[in-house]
Parts: structure tokens; C-alpha cells; sequence
């Protein structure tokens, strides 16, 4: 089933699922004030459910975000009741206890009978809904109402493999009609297929398919009013998410290797400005203390800039607090042989170039402070790839390795935190780097963070 058709049909069961919560606490309540239900005691008068109404603004939203968690939403609508039941018990627990919780922090009392019943009357309103479904599903109308009836189009290999992962997915309502290559058959063969299967769907796989033939099968089932579903396999991708978006007015394929642009995106970039901007306000006092040190113990400007690669490798001015001599980058093509690190990157630990002020600057990490300002402008972010030297990249052996340039070099990243000082293969860095851009998230960027604290305070950064 599409995603689109999934997303709808989980809506709806989000609505009736948290309306049917509501309505349990309401049922719970009544319960307890009619029948004078007393479980485990307590006074058989209790207060208005008018009281507790507002407990319906945590219930409400709360309910289907539990479920989803569960993975109540992602079933195929005939599923086993053991593992519906499973799911449904873990979810009601969890409401019952952010329920508590919440009465515990307002410090009002809700009478324990309540407590008890609400879930149980939840899970099984819950578990009659499902079932009902399930009788539904199960019966020639509601057959007709929720199965996709589909024929398969393309070489018979492509139409083969894919009825293949169709089967695994067969109770969530599809049913394959037929099959047919377009390089050996006619499109009147499929307009034939179409009327005497009343087919409601067609799939397209395009991969060994002329393209001529699929343009002519869509007209075809225009002119039927039959949806027709094209596969978007034409070319193999190993790292690249597909998705469908539109380019002005027209359909447009997206192969995409790096996170798309998200809400998450957003809260990123606002979060990195604010933070960025309050972290300069309060390290003021400390950024003039190391200025009138640098200024003090060594000659030479106060700022290293240098130009690095950023966002899709472009080119801007990072900003230090100078760590070596002034003429560091004259020195750096006589230490060349020395380099402890493979690969393009020079890395040397005791590097004499670094002045004794430096190497303190160096340990906790306030050297890298001035990349506020960087992470300012928004050429960088708090979280990312650390960026390199354009001529470093320039030197990179390995295509691959450029994709660590395909979101914003940040002040610290998984590197940092996971002991940079033992990494000496510039591959096991960039494994690093990729490993974070393909599993990032906000949630990511947090625990990085949270982790490079004690990586500046204890001083077990880069020496």
C-alpha cells in the first residue's frame, strides 16, 4: 500500500483511538461514582469527573503518540490479535503512568478505582475496535473497500521479484491480478487485462522496460481511470534515498545521500544561532583574558584564519585563538615527514610549532571558541564533521570521502567525542563522520554535545 494511503488510514485510527481513551477515563468515572466501586478501599464519595476534565488535554494527544511508539500504526490491518494485545497493554500502561505522574506533580488525588479501571476499560474498547475492523476486512464488502486488485507490468523478471515481496505483505490487502512484459505484449493486451479483472491499480517497473511503452500503459489507464504506480528503481543506488518531490509544477525524482530538509533542519539552525550567540555573550570576559595573553606571550595577530572547506566543500575564513608561532604555515611543508595521521590530513602531537600558552589553549579546547562566531554567520554548525583545509581536501584519494562535506562542519562531532587522539587513519575519521551524517538527528546532535562537556573540561581534547 502507498505511504500516502497508509498515513491516512493511520490518522483515522489515531482519531478513534484517542477518543475511545477519553472516553474510557470518562467511563472509569462513571463506573466508580454509580457503583460505589471501591478497589482497595478509599471513600466511596468521590469528586466531579468537572475536576479532572483537564487531564483530557494530556490523555488525548498522548494516546497516539504511545501507540505509535509501539508500532500500533505501522501493522497491516489484519495482524495477529496477540501481538495487537501486546502492543495495546504496553500502551496503556505507559498512559496510566504519565497519568499518575502528572496527578502526582499537580498534587491532586484521583481515586485509585479510577486508576485501575481506565486502562482496562481502554484496552478493551481498543481491542473490540480492532476486532470490528477485523470482521470488516474479512468480509466481501470490506474486501472491496480495502483491497488494492493490481496487475504487474514489465519483463517477467522484474514482475516476478516483485510479486515475490507483494506476498509477504498480502495481508495488508493486495492481490495480484495478472502479469504482463510491455517488450513482448501490446497495450491493448493490458487495456484487455484491465476489463476482464476489473483491476484497480497497475505497477509499473521501468528498470528493463522502454520508456515509450510505460508512457503509452499510464495514457492507458487514464483513459480507464485505473491508478497507475511507476517504481522508481530505474538506477541501483547504494547510499541515496529516493523521494518524489516537484520541480515547479513537475514530478521531480530525488536521490538524496544526505539528511533531507526537515523540521528537525530548522530547530538545527535556529538552535546553533541561539546558542552560538549566548555562548559569545558569556564568554566575552574570557575571549579579552586569552587576547591580552596571545598578545603578551607571543608576537604575532591574536585570530589564526585559515581558509576550510564547508558545506558542499565552499570555501570560508575559520576562526582560532593563535596556538602556534606565526609562521606555522611557512614551518608546516618542513614537518610534512613527520605527519601521524594517513591519508591527506597532517596531524602531529607534539608539533613545536604550538607556543606554551597554546598547548594549554589546545587541551581544553579554547582555541576552536572564536568558531562561534563561524557558526554565527552560519557557516558552521555546533554539530558536524570537523572542517578541513581546502588543500587537504583537495587531496583526498577517495571520491567517497567527500560526502562528509554534504552538511556543515560543526565544532565538535562523533570524532571528538570518541577519542580522536587514537584515531590515526583519516578512513576510520571519515567512517566517523559518515556514521553520524547517516543517522543524524537532533536527538544525535544533543548526545554529542552532552559528551564533548567533559571532553573540554577534563582537557582529553586535542593536544
Amino acid at each position: 500500500m502507498l505511504s500516502r494511503q497508509r498515513q491516512i488510514r493511520a490518522q483515522i485510527q489515531k482519531l478513534a483511538d484517542a477518543s475511545l481513551f477519553a472516553f474510557s477515563f470518562w467511563m472509569a468515572h462513571l463506573i466508580r461514582s454509580n457503583w460505589e466501586l471501591k478497589l482497595f478501599g478509599g471513600d466511596p464519595n468521590i469528586e466531579p469527573f468537572a475536576k479532572f476534565e483537564w487531564l483530557l488535554l494530556v490523555i488525548i494527544p498522548l494516546t497516539p503518540l504511545l501507540l505509535e511508539l509501539q508500532g500500533f500504526y505501522n501493522r497491516p490491518l489484519v495482524m495477529s490479535r496477540r501481538r495487537t494485545a501486546w502492543q495495546l497493554l504496553k500502551a496503556c500502561v505507559l498512559v496510566v503512568i504519565v497519568v499518575v505522574s502528572v496527578m502526582f506533580l499537580r498534587k491532586q488525588l484521583l481515586a485509585r478505582s479510577v486508576i485501575i479501571l481506565f486502562p482496562g476499560v481502554s484496552f478493551l474498547l481498543v481491542m473490540l475496535k480492532e476486532e470490528l475492523v477485523r470482521r470488516w476486512v474479512e468480509t466481501k464488502l470490506g474486501q472491496a473497500q480495502f483491497k488494492k486488485r493490481l496487475i504487474l507490468v514489465g519483463t517477467s523478471e522484474d514482475t516476478l521479484r516483485l510479486q515475490s515481496q507483494l506476498k509477504q505483505t498480502s495481508g495488508d490487502g493486495i492481490e495480484v491480478l495478472a502479469q504482463l512484459d510491455l517488450n513482448e505484449s501490446s497495450i491493448e493486451q493490458l487495456v484487455e487485462l484491465l476489463h476482464r479483472h476489473s483491476a484497480n491499480g497497475v505497477v509499473l517497473t521501468a528498470k528493463h522496460t522502454f520508456f515509450g511503452q510505460i508512457e503509452k500503459a499510464i495514457q492507458a489507464c487514464e483513459l480507464e481511470g485505473v491508478e497507475a504506480w511507476l517504481l522508481a528503481d530505474f538506477f541501483n543506488t547504494q547510499l541515496s534515498q529516493t523521494t518524489l518531490d516537484h520541480f515547479y509544477g513537475r514530478p521531480m525524482l530525488v536521490f538524496r545521500s544526505a539528511p533531507e530538509e526537515s523540521w528537525q533542519g530548522l530547530v538545527k539552525h535556529v538552535m546553533d544561532f541561539s546558542v552560538a550567540l549566548v555562548l559569545i555573550v558569556l564568554l566575552a570576559p574570557l575571549f579579552l583574558l586569552v587576547t591580552i595573553l596571545i598578545r603578551f606571550t607571543s608576537s604575532g595577530p591574536v585570530l589564526f584564519r585559515q581558509q576550510r572547506s564547508g558545506l558542499n566543500g565552499r570555501p570560508f575564513t575559520m576562526l582560532k585563538f593563535r596556538s602556534m608561532v606565526s609562521d606555522a604555515e611557512q614551518l608546516k611543508q618542513e614537518l610534512a615527514a613527520l605527519n601521524e595521521m594517513s591519508g591527506p590530513v597532517f596531524k602531529l602531537s607534539s608539533d613545536p610549532r604550538i607556543t606554551p600558552l597554546g598547548r594549554i589553549l589546545r587541551r581544553f579546547s579554547v582555541d576552536e571558541f572564536p568558531q562561534l562566531i563561524n557558526v554565527l554567520r552560519g557557516e558552521m554548525s555546533l554539530v558536524g564533521p570537523r572542517p578541513l583545509p581546502v588543500d587537504e581536501v583537495m587531496r583526498f584519494d577517495d571520491f567517497a570521502h567527500r560526502r562528509r562535506l554534504s552538511v556543515k562542519p560543526g565544532l565538535t562531532c562523533l570524532w571528538q567525542v570518541s577519542g580522536r587522539n587514537n584515531v590515526t587513519d583519516f578512513k576510520d575519521w571519515v567512517r566517523l563522520d559518515l556514521e553520524y551524517i547517516d543517522n543524524w538527528s537532533l536527538w544525535l546532535d544533543f548526545k554529542i554535545l552532552l559528551r564533548t562537556i567533559p571532553v573540554v573540561v577534563l582537557g582529553t581534547g586535542a593536544k
